[in-house]
């Protein structure tokens, strides 16, 4: 893809961002994306075969830069303890930056279906592989805290979507989040 192609991309996505915080994805439309993103439906076509298309480019994006976003918060060799609150405070600053496109990814993707469903399973697998990783740190190792298996991380994981998911609903401050996370993620890794 050329310079000009990613950054036509990178416009309809914030373009579709943009909506989604006014609207909703649901209500959302082709040709409100094309009006944030200060395009045509021409150019949106050109590089997406629809909406659902345009939401998934979206939502992969997000939840990489989610992933990037806590790896690059983590330090360690700091305290186990500690490398648990770091990894709590990047997910909820990200959460709170776009509480809507989070909201959009727990509710809505799942409902796109069989479109949606290697980007989930590709995401969860990858916040699972980035929990494991986290947890064999020397840190951890230091402490005596074994790494935590893929069904354990994944148990977490649930567990803090459906969390985030009923702060958002809700209109609820998102660092309300902070505090039952780092106690579920202490307590399912000090076992």
């Amino acid at each position: 893809m050329t310079d000009g192609a990613m950054l036509t991309v990178d416009r309809l996505l914030d373009g579709l961002t943009v909506s989604i915080g006014e609207r909703g994805y649901r209500e959302s439309t082709v040709a409100d994306i094309v009006r944030h993103a200060r395009t045509s439906k021409r150019t949106f076509y050109e590089h997406f075969a629809g909406k659902e298309q345009c939401l998934i480019e979206l939502l992969r994006r997000n939840n990489a830069d989610l992933i990037a976003r806590i790896r690059s918060a983590v330090a360690p060799d700091d305290d186990w303890e500690r490398q648990i609150r770091q990894a709590v405070d990047a997910y909820v600053a990200h959460i709170g930056a776009r509480p809507a496109i989070t909201l959009c990814w727990i509710r809505e993707a799942p409902a796109l279906g069989a479109a949606s469903r290697p980007l989930h399973r590709q995401v969860m697998g990858d916040l699972t592989e980035l929990l494991t990783t986290l947890t064999a740190s020397p840190g951890f190792r230091r402490a005596g805290v074994r790494p935590l298996g893929d069904t354990t991380a994944l148990i977490l994981l649930g567990g803090l979507r459906e969390l985030t998911a009923f702060v958002v609903e809700d209109g609820r401050d998102v660092a309300e989040i902070a505090g039952p996370a780092v106690a579920a993620a202490t307590a399912l890794t000090s076992q």
